[in-house]
C-alpha cells in the first residue's frame, strides 16, 4: 500500500521561509493543480511575464489533458510505456525519463513541467536584454538557471524547518534538483522515507528518479542501498542523491551540503 502522508497542507508555507536576492522578485502561476513559484529579474514587467508564463502553462496542460485524454495509460501506469513516434515535447521527455527510472511517466510530470516554464522564462529575459537567471519550483521539484551561486534548502520534515541546504555552483547551471518523500505532500510514493532528493541536468529525469529511490525507502537500512542504485545510474545522468529514513541521512554525488541563514 502506499505510505501515509501526514504532511499533505496545500498550504506551501515552506515558501515564506526561504530568502530571494534584492534583485529578483518573486512570480506566483497558478492553474488548477499547477502552483509555479517563478523567481527571475527584478526589471523584468511582471505583467506581462506573468501573462505569458499563465498562457504557457495553460499550453502545457492542454498538451497533458489531450493525451491522457487518448492515452489513459499515460498517467494510470506505474511502469514505463513505449515512447510514442509522435507526441507533445513534454510528453515525450516524460515517457523517456520514466524508462530510465523503470516508473511510469507521470512520475516526472512535476520536473517536466518545471524546467520547461524555466527555459520559456529565460527566452522572454534574454529576449527583452535582461538577466536571465530563473529558478522555478513546482512543489519541491526545482530547475534552476542562474549566473550566480545558489543554496537550495532542503525541507525533511514540514513541522521542525529544516536549516541544511545544497550548494549549487554558477558553473554546474542550469539544473534540476527534485524531491520524493513518503511522508510530505500529495505524490504517490510506494517508500517510507522523509526526503530523496535527486540532482541531475534533466528535470523529468531527477523527477522520476527521485520517485524510483523515495519508493525503495522502506527504513534506515535502505539507506545505502539508494545511494548505492545511485551511482549505478551515473550513466543514465543522476548527478547526486540526498535521502534520510528513519533518523538515517544519506548523500551522494555532487551534493555539498550548506548551513543555511536563520
Amino acid at each position: 500500500m502506499p505510505s501515509r502522508h501526514p504532511h499533505s497542507s496545500p498550504f506551501r508555507t515552506y515558501r515564506r521561509e526561504k530568502a530571494f536576492c534584492k534583485n529578483e522578485q518573486i512570480l506566483q502561476v497558478i492553474l488548477e493543480e499547477t502552483d509555479l513559484r517563478i523567481v527571475l529579474s527584478a526589471q523584468a514587467d511582471t505583467v506581462t511575464m506573468r501573462d505569458e508564463l499563465m498562457a504557457r502553462v495553460a499550453s502545457l496542460r492542454g498538451e497533458l489533458t489531450l493525451w491522457i485524454t487518448l492515452h489513459p495509460e499515460f498517467r494510470d501506469s506505474l511502469l514505463p510505456l513505449p515512447l510514442p513516434v509522435r507526441a507533445p515535447a513534454l510528453v515525450r521527455a516524460m515517457y523517456a525519463a520514466a524508462a530510465r527510472m523503470n516508473v511510469g511517466p507521470f512520475a516526472s510530470v512535476a520536473g517536466a513541467v518545471a524546467q520547461d516554464v524555466a527555459e520559456y522564462a529565460h527566452g522572454l529575459l534574454l529576449k527583452n536584454s535582461l538577466p536571465g537567471d530563473v529558478i522555478v519550483e513546482n512543489g519541491g521539484d526545482v530547475f534552476l538557471i542562474s549566473e550566480t551561486e545558489r543554496v537550495a534548502a532542503l525541507l525533511p520534515n514540514p513541522e521542525t524547518q529544516g536549516h541544511i541546504g545544497l550548494r549549487l555552483a554558477a558553473a554546474d547551471m542550469p539544473l534540476a534538483l527534485c524531491s520524493s518523500s513518503g511522508l510530505i505532500g500529495h505524490s504517490l510514493s510506494f517508500g517510507q522515507g522523509d526526503l530523496a532528493t535527486v540532482r541531475a541536468k534533466n528535470a523529468a529525469l531527477a523527477d522520476a528518479a527521485a520517485t524510483a529511490y523515495g519508493n525503495m525507502l522502506k527504513s534506515g537500512d535502505s539507506v545505502p542501498l539508494v545511494l548505492r542504485q545511485a551511482e549505478r545510474d551515473q550513466d543514465k545522468g543522476i548527478e547526486g542523491v540526498f535521502v534520510q529514513c528513519a533518523g538515517r541521512i544519506g548523500i551522494w554525488g555532487k551534493m555539498e551540503l550548506a548551513a543555511l541563514s536563520l
